[in-house]
């Protein structure tokens, strides 16, 4: 498994439920510059997520790239995955961190200032890392509205742990989030969606660099 510690120095987070094409796109956006997968598919019964699990994992574990599924600590045991990630609503992350052992990445969805309370009064040994968002409303998350930049800039003020900002992530919106305070960035479907997915991972990554680069040291 990935140390936990390492999240903190990856910025391109790739979310994306299961597809036909699951190997190869992965490695395609992986050449392209994501360094974190995580697997989301609320459709998929246990048995056959794992499986589709499993096979991510092989993908992520032959590029050196983590693998993360969400919700399921359990079923992440299973698979081999490098951690979970959750939500307010699943598992609770101090149980994940049980399941998986002290190596494990956790993560853990916050939408909000009372989530975020709740996150940050968790120690470093049981989270990993924070997601803040959807800065803007999204499909993955039907019925959230957008929390704005306003809570982007609250939670990685505030968070000791790293902060992946969720929500309408593209080339166009990184410098804007960037400036208030986004070093690590979930995407969803500018790669999920894309034509080219390598030529596409490669774009984004390479707006992210160059945000974080003008940002200066310690982004």
């Amino acid at each position: 498994m990935t140390s936990p510690r390492a999240i903190a120095d990856l910025h391109l987070y790739l979310c994306t439920a299961d597809r036909p094409d699951l190997a190869h796109f992965l490695a395609d956006v992986i050449a392209g510059g994501v360094d974190v997968v995580q697997l989301r598919d609320k459709r998929l019964e246990a048995r056959p997520l794992v499986e589709r699990a499993r096979l991510a994992r092989s993908v992520c574990a032959d590029h050196g790239v983590p693998f993360i599924l969400n919700d399921r600590p359990d079923l992440a045991l299973e698979a081999g995955a490098d951690g979970v990630h959750v939500g307010q609503d699943d598992a609770p992350a101090a149980l994940a961190r049980r399941i998986l052992g002290p190596e494990a990445v956790i993560g853990l969805s916050t939408h909000g200032p009372s989530d975020l309370a709740g996150a940050t009064g968790q120690s470093a040994a049981v989270l990993s890392y924070l997601s803040a968002g959807p800065v803007e409303p999204t499909p993955t998350k039907p019925g959230r509205p957008g929390t704005g930049l306003d809570y982007l800039r609250l939670a990685t003020e505030r968070s000791l742990l790293p902060v992946f900002v969720t929500g309408g992530v593209t080339p166009e919106r990184v410098p804007a989030l960037a400036r208030s305070g986004a070093r690590h960035f979930v995407v969803v479907r500018y790669l999920t969606e894309a034509g080219e997915p390598r030529r596409a991972a490669r774009t984004l990554r390479d707006a992210i660099d160059e945000a974080l680069s003008r940002a200066g040291p310690g982004a």
